[in-house]
């Protein structure tokens, strides 16, 4: 049997899940939180901090191809995906703190620090995810055992979800005693040493098999021409771009909600936990459902559900917990499944390239989804911050009637329209069970006879 097809341990497959569980330790205080932190603690406005967000992205459509080339041409005796979590994971835990320290350098200052801050970590979380997320394309070529590897991925990511979601304002109030500020630093202290011990699991415990064909000569031109020749990878590309939008301005939202909508601020994470437990649950029914159905068509019904079921989310009142508790599980509990899926497609789209135009560049197909998911979360954290401001907000008070329907119309109506349409983008998607099979039948015999010569 080819090393490329390697069926993986369960030590391989748990120590990679494990180093989006150190993302998630970071990424989750960002993706939850730094929003109402930047408005209600740090003191900058809701428009300056989603046009900070929005700033961001800029540089990422710079950042973010250039990392996927410069890993792809990275040689190193750990391969060229690996080294960069030994590389990065210790810049990437000190800027986190950094990014949730308030020094008091005035409003200008401040804003031009949150910036900073907050464009460092962006970069630095590209240098070690995207060569994190493509390392699970370059571990086996086997397709099914692609998608079983991103179960286990999204198991311990929503596991560092589960936890930094279930336990940061507890942590915060524990720390801070009363100084908010004081107790965002210490948690993000705590949360960024886990995050730097597990990348190193990571990088101890995975091994890169598949290489590019033996003769490819680095062609950047080529590379970025065959890229935009892809159609799937470009479809994947707008959909992880809509689908982190709705996440980003979901998110980023709810703090909103609890605190001003249902009264009750600290239920929030009660909220996030139920629904992060949701997602965890339903996670393993991706690879089964995909052997079934169809990567393509498992993925349009999650998007059809669950963004059917986060509208449904509007309905009720502050006093209908229930219902509210309800919607969330089954909005997560019918997207969990399309989770793996979108990374294990992205593999797919890699194999696709080399198959149809004799080149591979794993990291400059995989810097789509790290740019994808940034710019998602970019311009869902501005639309959030822009959409307080238009409808009044104003922090650490009474809202008025018309700012309330808003908030609840951003953790709901929104995001759930936004990823319903990613079910017309996917319905152009053209990589089924039959073409995946026989890609790895070609692919594989290639590299045996580049081996033979």
């Amino acid at each position: 049997m080819s090393t490329n097809t390697t069926k993986l341990s369960l030590k391989e497959k748990i120590g990679y899940g494990l180093g989006d569980t150190a993302s998630h330790f970071v990424w989750d205080m960002v993706g939850f939180w730094i929003l109402i932190f930047y408005t209600d603690t740090f003191g900058i406005s809701a428009a300056a901090a989603g046009t900070i967000m929005l700033i961001a992205r800029f540089w990422d459509m710079l950042s973010d191809p250039l990392m996927g080339i410069i890993a792809d041409r990275t040689s190193t005796r750990w391969g060229k995906f690996r080294p960069y979590l030994l590389w990065m994971a210790l810049p990437y835990s000190v800027l986190a703190v950094l990014t949730f320290s308030t020094p008091d350098i005035g409003p200008t200052g401040k804003v031009i620090y949150a910036g900073v801050t907050y464009l460092l970590l962006m970069t630095v979380f590209t240098a070690i995810n995207l060569p994190y997320s493509s390392l699970g394309a370059v571990m086996t070529s086997d397709s099914y055992e692609r998608a079983g590897l991103n179960s286990y991925r999204f198991i311990f990511a929503f596991a560092g979800q589960l936890i930094v979601t279930g336990t940061a304002l507890y942590l915060a109030g524990f720390f801070g005693k009363g100084d908010n500020a004081k107790g965002y630093q210490y948690t993000l202290l705590l949360f960024a040493a886990i995050s730097f011990i597990l990348f190193m699991v990571t990088f101890m415990t995975t091994k890169e098999r598949v290489k590019p064909p033996a003769k490819q000569q680095h062609n950047l031109k080529q590379d970025i021409k065959n890229l935009f020749r892809n159609r799937p990878w470009v479809i994947l590309f707008f959909v992880g771009i809509v689908s982190f939008i709705m996440f980003a301005l979901q998110n980023l939202s709810i703090a909103y909600y609890f605190k001003y909508y249902i009264g009750q601020e600290q239920n929030v994470q009660l909220f996030n936990v139920i629904g992060t437990v949701a997602l965890i649950a339903g996670i393993p029914f991706s690879k089964p459902l995909a052997k079934r159905f169809g990567k393509r068509n498992v993925y349009i019904a999650s998007s059809l559900l669950s963004g059917l079921f986060f509208i449904l989310l509007y309905l009720p009142g502050s006093e209908n917990m229930t219902a509210v508790y309800i919607l969330n599980v089954l909005a997560k509990f019918t997207y969990a499944p399309a989770v793996p899926l979108l990374w294990t497609m992205l593999a797919d789209t890699a194999d696709y390239s080399e198959w149809k135009f004799g080149r591979r560049a794993t990291g400059l197909v995989f810097s789509a989804a790290t740019f994808a998911q940034k710019a998602g979360w970019g311009i869902g954290g501005a639309l959030a911050g822009w959409m307080l401001a238009l409808f009044h907000f104003v922090p650490n008070t009474d809202q008025s009637a018309s700012t309330l329907t808003g908030i609840k119309l951003m953790i709901s109506v929104f995001p759930g329209i936004l990823y319903m349409s990613c079910a017309i983008l996917l319905w152009y998607y053209a990589i089924d069970h039959k073409t995946c099979l026989l890609m790895q039948e070609e692919l594989d015999k290639r590299r045996e006879e580049s081996e033979e010569k």
